[in-house]
């Protein structure tokens, strides 16, 4: 099927999932964070769950996962413009029967979709508090897409706990500096975190991603530190690691 583009619009490939996906210099386009979250998601192949991708963005995590399960993913967007590019991605690779995009407010998903309900979450958020001033951006798709601006922590957290399931997963890739906050609130709103993985650019250097599994009232304690993942090597190359991950 052939998709009309817009001018600012480009096709970009996930090579492991044969996926062709639409993207735009005009909004924030996914980044290593998403490719990473939708591998660290542990989601059933065959077994039937509902899985919601909240903060789709464009839907890649969504399309990631459908490589993953027979199960019908649903992505959560804010933004009009990129709920229209996953849904003409959608079109491109004839995947209606796999993925679906709701334009909806977070903050807002326990009215549109029933409480207790959901099986397994994925979310890759805004990572920054509003009031870092200094990283805020001039285009306010990315400011949107990057700071908490319509969604602060503790109202993800609150209302991913109102969606899921007793014994429900949620899988959050975000920043280590805000570990603490995502800690300490998630167990306010019996999220018990059960496994963390944490992501460094290179050997030697600090973490800038930390990926979290958290389980709705699941027994406190007994959290996993994974070993952690190197993105690049000596070389500035992808490590073999991420080659595995960006292409199986």
């Amino acid at each position: 099927m052939t998709i009309e583009l817009k001018p600012h619009e480009r096709l970009d490939r996930l090579e492991r999932e044969n996926i062709d996906i639409i993207q735009s210099s005009e909004v924030f386009s996914f980044s290593i964070d998403a490719v990473l979250l939708s591998d660290f998601a542990t989601i059933p192949h065959q077994r039937t769950a509902t899985i919601v991708d909240l903060c789709t963005g464009n839907g890649v995590v969504s399309f990631l996962l459908s490589a993953k399960t027979n199960n019908k993913i649903l992505g959560v967007e804010l933004q009009e413009a990129l709920c229209d590019m996953a849904n003409r991605t959608i079109q491109l690779n004839q995947l209606e029967e796999k993925v679906e995009i709701l334009q909806a407010d977070v903050r807002e998903i326990t009215t549109i979709l029933k409480k207790d309900s959901i099986d397994y979450i994925t979310c890759n958020p805004p990572y920054f508090k509003l009031q870092e001033q200094a990283l805020v951006n001039q285009k306010e798709a990315f400011t949107i897409a990057r700071h908490e601006i319509h969604l602060p922590l503790e109202e993800l957290l609150q209302n991913i706990s109102g969606l899921l399931k007793m014994k429900g997963k949620a899988f959050i890739v975000h920043r280590p500096d805000r570990l603490t906050d995502i800690l300490t609130t998630a167990r306010h709103y019996r999220l018990e975190p059960k496994r963390i993985q944490f992501i460094h650019p290179k050997e030697g250097k600090e973490s800038n991603i930390v990926l979290i599994e958290l389980i709705k009232d699941g027994q406190p304690g007994g959290v996993r530190i994974l070993p952690p993942i190197t993105i690049f090597d000596e070389n500035n190359e992808y490590t073999d690691k991420l080659k595995e991950v960006l292409w199986g």
